[in-house]
């Protein structure tokens, strides 16, 4: 086809799988790359398990990573009567027809296996003449396999060339007994109509790929070029499971990780360029091709996620910050806006951000921050607690008290000046001073903090420390 055209095709029976959202990713980014288009199509067929909570959850996370489509959204539902057609179309020449047979239960199916039977059709309605069907009983309709092809083959992208034996298939079902159309039928009538050309989705469709390029070519349609990406794959090598990791987009979302970063991540799951790592949206849009997708799959990696999100944090600005806190949820920017003023959140932001792995690793240390520590677990200091320790903590207070500019390079000559007098290192002072100020022993520079939370503020959460130590 002259015009490239791709689409991303959930089923809202879940909120959008990790493994799902990459497929679109990688969809989007070639259509950009060859500035095509990119389409959503909803597959809502499964009625009972398709949900309006789960289908705006999609969207939202499809919102949240900016791959929303360039044409309305299609409901594969309400094609149903599109599907209908063309399989009706496919009976009247003789590729498919009625099945009138009983629908297999469980037990017989597995006795088959157990015989040596196997699960496949036996063709019984296969002959049946049209004049001697009886259309009002009910019935499927089942696809008729060609008699003379031993082989069925397509062209992949990133598999090459992929040959199946037509031994592997039977006449299979298009349509259910009750009228509903069956996935790997409603899939091709619906690309078809929405002139899809390239079809790039994870391995596990490749075993659907033969019966739907017969379909295709049943329908005297040219199947698109397919290219079925690497699956994500968990620590041991076996799928992506919840035992290793958060699975879905809405996880990713709450736990405080930023959308470019799990967008930069899930392009490397597969796909290379070099050596790098970090791109901006413009740069994958630029250099993203299929040539550079693996075939085998790739392993999940939550501590390389964690590094990468940290360095989108550290190059992100206080306000990309907060309104990224507002999509999880409005609150923390609320909390974090009403307990500092901007100038000193701007700074506080700044300050923890080297720190933080996760946006709500992040909330809650410059939100924890607020709050004068009410107990102190001095065990944390054991390893820098001496005698001295409260005296020193006293000295610090009394020449800090008297300076006239309280900023971070004051604070240090300060405590600098306290430890010589003492004798000791700058960590028996520093630890202390931490542990007084965020109730902790790990945090920034404590003369950064210091300079935020300002003069009173500072010395007075010092002296709670200092008294409780006499």
């Amino acid at each position: 086809m002259s015009t490239i055209r791709v689409r991303f095709a959930p089923s809202p029976t879940g909120h959008l799988h990790i493994g799902s959202v990459r497929s679109a990713i990688f969809n989007w980014l070639f259509a950009r790359h060859h500035k095509a288009t990119f389409l959503l199509r909803i597959e809502d067929t499964d009625i009972q398990r398709s949900t309006q909570a789960f289908l705006d959850s999609q969207l939202a996370s499809l919102a949240w990573f900016g791959l929303m489509p360039d044409e309305p959204i299609v409901y594969q539902l309400s094609r149903q009567e599109e599907h209908l057609k063309a399989a009706r179309r496919l009976i009247d020449e003789g590729k498919a027809y009625p099945c009138f047979c009983e629908p297999r239960e469980a037990d017989e199916v597995i006795h088959a296996l157990e015989q040596g039977a196997g699960a496949k059709y036996s063709g019984k309605c296969r002959n049946i003449a049209p004049e001697e069907r009886n259309m009002q009983k009910p019935h499927a309709i089942r696809f008729k396999l060609p008699d003379s092809l031993s082989t069925v083959t397509f062209k992949d992208v990133i598999l090459d060339t992929v040959s199946v034996s037509t031994d592997q298939l039977d006449d299979y079902v298009i349509i259910r007994r009750d009228g509903t159309p069956i996935y790997n039928f409603c899939v091709v009538v619906d690309d078809i109509s929405m002139k899809i050309s390239h079809v790039i989705r994870g391995q596990d469709h490749v075993s659907n790929t033969p019966k739907q390029v017969l379909l295709y070519r049943a329908l005297g349609e040219q199947e698109p070029l397919f290219a079925h990406i690497p699956l994500i794959l968990g620590p041991t090598g076996a799928k992506l499971s919840k035992r290793d990791a958060s699975v879905s987009v809405e996880e990713y979302r709450a736990q405080g990780y930023l959308a470019e970063a799990l967008f930069n991540y899930l392009v490397r799951l597969g796909w290379s360029h070099g050596d790098d790592e970090v791109f901006t949206r413009d740069q994958l849009v630029e250099v993203f091709d299929l040539d550079h997708v693996g075939k085998k799959g790739s392993i999940f990696d939550s501590k390389k996620l964690q590094w990468l999100n940290g360095v989108y944090l550290r190059a992100s600005s206080s306000e990309k910050l907060l309104g990224s806190l507002d999509l999880i949820d409005p609150v923390y920017r609320k909390n974090l806006e009403a307990a500092w003023s901007a100038t000193e959140l701007d700074a506080l932001l700044t300050l923890y951000k080297e720190r933080a792995v996760t946006l709500i690793e992040l909330y809650t240390a410059v939100h924890g921050c607020a709050a004068e520590p009410t107990a102190h677990d001095v065990s944390l200091i054991a390893k820098w607690q001496t005698a001295q320790t409260p005296a020193m903590l006293q000295a610090f207070i009394d020449q800090a008290s008297a300076l006239a500019v309280f900023d971070h390079d004051a604070l240090a000559a300060c405590g600098n000046a306290v430890c010589a007098e003492f004798a000791t290192k700058l960590v028996a002072l520093a630890q202390p001073l931490r542990l007084a100020l965020t109730g902790g022993t790990v945090s920034p520079g404590v003369f950064d903090i210091m300079a935020i939370l300002g003069k009173e503020r500072s010395l007075a959460r010092v002296q709670v420390l200092c008294d409780a130590l006499v």
